[in-house]
């Protein structure tokens, strides 16, 4: 060990040498994994997960209904296409899927089950990464040459949960959607869901499916958008194309859609959001007051939009088997909560679907040489690198757009870029920024979560490289058709290499 290095007390004295290491065996580890085998067959990669599972977040999150809320021809990989019928999938399904896509590849083999990495510190004199990983509740060191992060940007330990008055008195159950019990059976008992987001959305109608008498308790209400769940033109191209044929098209199909629907927001934000009210009106009617209750005090796409797959949120509000307050909650009492207008919401069991806590490397400590470093105080080379850490990629997805689109861009990048440094003899490369800003928020939109989290998100700025792309045709040009030595990225080689090319 060298001196100066972070290390934890119960560090083994055991070393795990590896070319790259991939944190995180969700969509993104997945996705860089397959592309990183493929493109460097003779490469020692090894893939590190704190579950016992693959899946990531869709391993994780096991509450009632939970499903994509993008179509699943871009939330699925390019390189292995979905084929099911669902274009909006259930959480079960899409587990199985990036499971079986592991399998297939042979990145299970790779993968370091119930693995943390607790820390990483650059060496400068080893010009590799060491790694703090820690098993079974003790720490043992693992380095490598490259280290890709694809922890995603949110902390699986715990969700967020608001300060509410008087939280203590309630007496009732309550269950943050992130710790879902198994086997919970809410039938016939009073259920009130604390959240407007896409959780809440989810999760509403499918407890009313299962028999609890729901009621949605929002303090700002967000757009909901209907999306059947089935894709017709889709099946229609798979049944006269092929499913080959079918599948690309159907893929550009839904970027070219998704992209138009955003700038159109950006665009016309007021012709978005009547269209958006029109439709809720024609679903709900005169049965709920369609202005308090579904029109947000910002414009679409500030904020994600929320999906009704085949309308089913607006379904059980029509049965009558969901009930909308949206009001300021005043405090917890002990049999509900009561809110700002003095009406009281009376609930056997509270659901706090009140959105997630950010982190970034999943919560790992960065160092340089033994100096910690904050994410907050680096920029972002083109949303996949930071300034000043040397040989670190880090897979941050879209969120006006299928996460996965975004992390292939990056994964085929950082295939280039090790080509690139392979054909002329570098070891290391460093984003370096030399600006003063103006800086923007890494993540471009005004939601609760990510404005919470600003202060530990890295920086942007309005030009490029050191900005975050929400568009998949910027970044299709930026990460596979852009020049690798774009004068951003500093290259270095060993001394011995320099030597010798000198």
């Amino acid at each position: 060990m060298l001196d100066g290095t972070p290390q934890d007390d119960a560090v083994q004295t055991a070393v795990h040498d590896h070319d790259i290491v991939i944190v995180g065996a969700g969509l993104s580890g997945i996705c860089a994994g397959w592309h990183l085998t493929r493109s460097r067959p003779s490469a020692d990669i090894a893939i590190l997960e704190t579950r016992e599972a693959v899946g990531g977040t869709w391993d994780l999150f096991r509450y009632p209904g939970i499903r994509s809320d993008s179509d699943m021809p871009t939330l699925g990989f390019a390189f292995r296409p979905w084929i099911r019928e669902q274009s909006i999938a259930d959480g079960p399904s899409i587990r199985e899927y990036i499971r079986e896509t592991a399998a297939e590849a042979g990145l299970d083999k790779l993968i370091r089950f119930g693995h943390r990495m607790t820390s990483a510190n650059w060496d400068s004199a080893m010009r590799l990464w060491r790694l703090t990983v820690t098993v079974n509740g003790v720490a043992t060191e693992f380095r490598c040459r490259f280290l890709m992060m694809c922890t995603g940007y949110y902390r699986y330990s715990a969700g967020h949960l608001p300060e509410f008055e008087g939280f203590d008195d309630y007496e009732g159950r309550v269950i943050h959607p992130q710790q879902w019990p198994e086997y919970l059976d809410l039938q016939g008992q009073r259920v009130a869901v604390i959240g407007s987001g896409a959780t809440a959305v989810t999760l509403v109608p499918e407890l009313a499916q299962r028999g609890a008498h729901v009621t949605m308790v929002q303090r700002t209400p967000s757009y909901i958008a209907v999306m059947p769940a089935r894709d017709a033109i889709s099946r229609f191209m798979h049944k006269v194309l092929g499913a080959r044929a079918a599948h690309f098209l159907t893929r550009w199909k839904n970027i070219l859609y998704t992209m138009f629907t955003f700038n159109l927001s950006r665009w016309k934000p007021g012709f978005v959001r009547n269209n958006i009210m029109k439709h809720i009106r024609s679903e709900v009617g005169d049965q709920l007051d369609v202005d308090k209750h579904f029109r947000p005090p910002y414009d679409p796409w500030d904020q994600r939009l929320c999906l009704a797959p085949d309308g089913d949120f607006f379904e059980a509000i029509k049965a009558g088997q969901v009930e909308m307050v949206t009001d300021q909650i005043a405090r917890f009492e002990a049999d509900g909560v009561r809110m700002a207008s003095g009406d009281k919401v009376v609930a056997d069991t509270v659901i706090t679907a009140t959105g997630l806590s950010l982190l970034v490397a999943g919560g790992a400590k960065l160092h340089v040489d033994g100096e910690p470093i904050s994410a907050n105080s680096r920029v972002t080379y083109k949303g996949a690198m930071l300034s000043g850490l040397p040989n670190l990629a880090l897979t941050m997805g879209y969120t006006n757009a299928s996460w996965t689109l975004k992390c292939e861009l990056i994964a085929r990048w950082v295939v280039r870029l090790l080509a690139h440094m392979d054909r002329h003899g570098y070891d290391v490369v460093t984003p370096e920024y030399s600006g003063e800003g103006p800086y923007r928020p890494f993540i471009d939109l005004d939601s609760g979560y990510i404005s919470r989290a600003a202060d530990r998100l890295p920086k942007q700025t309005g030009t490029a490289p050191w900005t975050v792309n929400q568009n998949y045709f910027r970044d299709l040009r930026a990460f596979r058709y852009a020049r690798i030595d774009d004068g951003a990225l500093a290259f270095e080689r060993a001394p011995e290499r320099a030597s010798a090319v000198a």
